[in-house]
């Protein structure tokens, strides 16, 4: 395997994990800590979430190098284009509605106990499908 491919398979997997770890496990338990009220979780969500996007956006542009590099086939490759197109939706389309929500009940404009808003489905509808579409391009690239 080429270096080129075996760092597609190291950042692929390194990808998959931070955003099952982050939310999938810390998103959904912070609000569950005792004396967590919904700002205070919105605000270390806000902090958290920049930071995995920011290390996303670095990880998904050297994935794409990789893939300008050294095509690791078609079905890896489309499978790994379907994660960067997830996070393309969820950083250009669900990002700025779910951060408009959330300056709203920062702010106190919005009561912090109305309503959940739907588009937070569709942003953990995106982070399945980037996992799913990260794990199966992980493994194509593996399999190639």
């Amino acid at each position: 395997m080429s270096a080129t491919a075996s760092t597609l398979v190291a950042l692929t997997f390194l990808w998959a994990g931070m955003v099952l770890a982050i939310s999938f496990i810390e998103a959904p338990l912070k609000f569950r800590a005792p004396g967590v009220t919904i700002p205070i979780g919105l605000g270390i969500g806000r902090m958290v979430f920049r930071a995995l996007n920011t290390v996303e956006v670095v990880l998904a542009l050297v994935i794409l190098a990789c893939l300008l590099r050294e095509g690791p086939g078609v079905f890896a490759a489309t499978a790994l284009g379907v994660a960067l197109a997830s996070l393309a939706c969820q950083l250009l389309l669900v990002n700025p509605v779910l951060k408009r929500r959330s300056n709203a009940v920062l702010s106190g404009v919005r009561p912090a106990d109305a309503p959940r808003s739907r588009t937070h489905y569709w942003y953990v509808g995106f982070e399945l499908l980037k996992v799913v579409a990260l794990v199966v391009g992980g493994i194509g690239v593996l399999a190639h």
